[in-house]
């Protein structure tokens, strides 16, 4: 049976992030992708120009119509805006059997904040409790954590811990901004760690990752596969699609990763 998995986000217009990369992740993987916006942004490549949140009522109506008629296998959790927003997500969610993937976006690549900083303990007490699995990179957990990022792999063990002690079933805790020709992502698990290695792509297109990893492991997860299986496997499609994302030309500043590689793989061939 196909999955059916929601994603909770903003919008990202240029379709390098937020909602539309997570249906374009979803999709890729195999799942049916529903969507409950929080936010709309005018952004592009380059920068994000405005942002206007949601109401927390039609945030809630969204999530309380799509409850009440359509099973949900998994959902991922994107940007939420503000404290008021997470609290409504929390509530709406309240009783839900399905896995449930963490993705605290508090910074855009462009460096525009897209969590405001009074909402980072709203963030930290009513939802990580609940994450089947968090999926911070080392700002977002640095943040969440109330200390310095973490600038090699031996700290990042240390956060990653301390997540877990926040309540989060599992971490993953992604190591894209350590200065190294490797890209290593650790997977906490309350009774090991395991690091999940992948080299690093010589590339500005890395517009929507993050978004697009949740959306993978919610998806995979819903399909039943363990969490640790579930992580390799989205890590194995990201960096596929950081490694096509070439055969895009899309905006001048960071452009997207290629989420269909798999699938246009006659013109993504012919590309490179």
């Amino acid at each position: 049976m196909i999955p059916n998995v929601l994603s909770i986000a903003g919008s990202d217009p240029s379709g390098g992030a937020g909602i539309q990369a997570d249906i374009k992740s979803i999709s890729a993987n195999g799942g049916y992708a529903m969507a409950a916006l929080t936010a709309l942004t005018a952004q592009n490549t380059q920068t994000v120009h405005a942002v206007e949140l949601v109401s927390p009522d039609m945030v809630r109506h969204q999530i309380e119509a799509l409850c009440a008629d359509i099973r949900i296998d998994a959902v991922k959790l994107g940007m939420l805006g503000d404290a008021r927003i997470i609290e409504t997500v929390a509530d709406a969610l309240q009783g839900l059997d399905a896995p449930l993937v963490l993705d605290p976006v508090m910074v855009a690549k462009s460096g525009d904040r897209l969590l405001a900083e009074n909402a980072v303990s709203a963030l930290r007490n009513h939802l990580l409790p609940r994450a089947t699995i968090l999926t911070p990179n080392l700002p977002e957990a640095a943040d969440l954590l109330g200390e310095a990022e973490a600038s090699n792999q031996l700290q990042m063990e240390h956060q990653a811990r301390a997540l877990l002690d926040l309540g989060a079933q599992t971490v993953l805790l992604k190591g894209g901004h350590l200065s190294d020709k490797h890209c290593p992502d650790l997977l906490a698990l309350r009774e090991r760690m395991e690091w999940l290695e992948g080299p690093r792509v010589d590339t500005k297109n890395t517009h929507g990752t993050g978004c697009t990893l949740a959306s993978a492991l919610a998806t995979l997860l819903a399909k039943g596969h363990p969490v640790p299986e579930a992580a390799r496997r989205a890590k194995a499609y990201v960096s596929d699609a950081i490694a096509t994302s070439a055969a895009l030309d899309v905006g001048l500043g960071n452009g997207p990763t290629h989420h269909f590689h798999a699938l246009w793989s006659d013109q993504t061939a012919a590309s490179t």
